[in-house]
């Protein structure tokens, strides 16, 4: 029976891939074959020889010390999409609350509990919460993935004009997502050209603190910006100073940060709710035990963070895996096998899938492993 590791709390539909006849889920495995994990930090987790893999029930892998992983033979997977719509959901309710103080709106009214002119006190007091439409503005979408293509194709829906940029997308495959939907190459015109910002990237050296103040300087006065992607995305004390100048008119994040929160009441932090819906719940629990269940049972990767991607159908009784950093690493598999293998590179890191007829012998499987981060035999 594989013993598999949840680190957090995590839908009942992992059972759907995990059968519990092959699979014991519990908090508290000793030597676990696999992890499931959403938030908890990983940094200082001490990796058990027997743990093939990890899979992280969300987008983000911040919370996972991926060279670690890697140095060990760890593979780490994330669920691409799974929460995309609930995401996208969010977004939207961001892009109104920067335009009406509808929140400044629901505490006023809360202080007319009890009194008898409140409905007087209503209409003389809306006014200081009005704010602008969304209908007809620009919409700067910067990353056209999963939550961005969804995003774009909504607020055109909702009368909006959007502007993308993606430095992985060609106009293409933009106008694949919206032929209404403007695709530039440059992240500048997306600045000079929206009214509504919203980011969609991944967080990594060449994103770190892509909002800034150099790239604010270069948005139109007003601008509001919506962060439910990282918080590492946004420089905060650019994005402070923006809004107390009034470049910026109002920053949605969905991560609260000491540095932002009650600094000032153009900020509206939401407490981290992008995937907070059962159904995103749901639909990162069956992705992510799927993908750790195809691993573990048959060596394919697919939606890895760390490793190569690389799937096919068993053609043997006997699967053999390597993952290594060693150079010409296919060409010694296959040499040492004698079979033809399958192998694909990310980095510098090489997998490699053969499929025979028989185990080969011990003495051979631990000749590849002298050299590999991990030999498995399916």
């Amino acid at each position: 029976m594989y013993e598999i590791k949840k680190l957090n709390s995590i839908s009942d539909l992992i059972y759907q891939n995990l059968d519990k006849a092959t699979y014991h889920v519990s908090d508290d495995a000793a030597d676990p074959i696999g992890i499931l994990v959403r938030s908890a930090a990983m940094a200082d987790y001490e990796i058990n020889p027997a743990l093939v893999a990890v899979a992280r029930a969300g987008a983000g892998v911040n919370n996972i010390p991926l060279p670690k992983m890697t140095d060990a033979g760890v593979v780490v997977f994330n669920t691409p999409g799974a929460n995309a719509n609930a995401v996208k959901e969010l977004v939207i309710a961001a892009l109104l609350l920067s335009c009406r103080d509808i929140l400044g709106g629901v505490t006023f009214s809360g202080t007319l509990k009890g009194k008898e002119d409140a409905a007087k006190q209503v209409e003389s007091g809306k006014k200081a919460f009005v704010g602008p439409e969304i209908f007809g503005k620009t919409l700067g979408v910067i990353g056209l993935g999963a939550i961005g293509a969804l995003v774009v194709k909504a607020v055109i829906a909702l009368g909006m004009k959007v502007i993308g940029y993606d430095p992985f997308f060609t106009e293409e495959k933009a106008k694949s997502i919206s032929e209404e939907l403007t695709f530039t190459t440059t992240l500048d015109d997306v600045f000079a050209a929206s009214n509504f910002i919203t980011i969609h990237v991944p967080c990594n050296d060449a994103t770190k603190g892509m909002i800034n103040g150099a790239s604010i300087a270069k948005m139109k006065d007003g601008v509001r910006i919506i962060n439910c992607a990282r918080a590492e995305l946004v420089n905060n004390g650019d994005i402070i100073a923006a809004l107390e100048s009034g470049k910026v008119a109002k920053y949605v994040t969905d991560f609260p940060v000491p540095q932002v929160i009650g600094v000032s009441d153009k900020i509206i932090t939401i407490p981290h709710l992008g995937a907070s819906t059962p159904e995103a719940e749901d639909n990162c629990a069956v992705m992510a035990s799927a993908q750790l269940k195809d691993f573990i049972e048959n060596g394919n990767i697919k939606n890895s963070v760390n490793c190569p991607a690389l799937s096919a159908g068993k053609k043997g009784a006997v699967r053999v895996t390597v993952l290594t950093k060693e150079e010409n690493a296919e060409t010694a598999v296959k040499a040492a096998l004698g079979a033809k293998v399958l192998s694909a590179k990310r980095g510098d890191v090489t997998y490699v899938i053969a499929d025979l007829d028989k185990a080969p012998a011990d003495s051979v499987i631990q000749a590849l492993a002298d050299k590999a981060l991990k030999v498995r035999v399916l």
